[in-house]
């Protein structure tokens, strides 16, 4: 038997659940194998710490609880025959769940968004407003537009990016050029020394 043969065979070795055939399998694969063996040492300790633990008694007010809140278990209550029990147990009780509510609400605001991408104003909507034909038309207006602005800011930013190097480039070869001009005279200075 494998390893994991024995992993899954541990519990019912355990209970004592298994043939006679099984359980000499198990045995000798745990005389055999260290790491197995390892393993049914802390499965014994493991279940010899549970069984030590005190059992825990219940709450004398735990059955009290249950039974009061099994769904149609009258207690002596009088059943509620409202007209809103009546109608949220029947139709509505699907309706008045959170999932639905929080479907309904994303399904809204969805539309709301493809509305205002669209370029549908906020008004009373008339079946012309929801013509495929206008939705896409209005939609492909506004991709384009999108576009046109998103090239038209990356070549304004190629411009001022530019602009900036060459202002750059020209303030160092300003700040180059005194000091250039000064080695210059400090050198003329110093072969004029010479020749006088």
């Amino acid at each position: 038997m494998s390893c994991a043969e024995i992993e899954i065979l541990l519990c019912d070795y355990l209970d004592g659940a298994l043939p006679a055939a099984g359980r000499e399998a198990v045995e000798e694969h745990l005389a055999g194998c260290g790491r197995c063996s390892e393993t049914w040492a802390e499965v014994r300790s493991a279940v010899a710490f549970m069984e030590r633990a005190a059992p825990a008694d219940p709450p004398a007010e735990l059955l009290t609880r249950i039974l009061h809140h099994i769904p149609g278990r009258d207690l002596g209550r009088q059943k509620d025959r409202g007209w809103w029990r009546r109608l949220r147990g029947g139709w509505l009780g699907p309706l008045l769940s959170p999932r639905y509510a929080m479907g309904m609400a994303m399904t809204i605001l969805s539309f709301s968004m493809i509305f205002k991408f669209a370029g549908i104003q906020p008004r009373q909507l008339k079946p012309s407003d929801l013509d495929p034909v206008k939705v896409w038309s209005a939609l492909d207006d506004r991709a384009h537009r999108s576009w046109d602005r998103a090239v038209k800011y990356y070549d304004n930013l190629r411009l001022v990016i530019e602009i900036q190097s060459r202002l750059k480039e020209w303030t160092e070869q300003d700040q180059a050029a005194p000091r250039s001009g000064e080695n210059g005279a400090a050198g003329n200075g110093s072969d004029g020394r010479g020749k006088q």
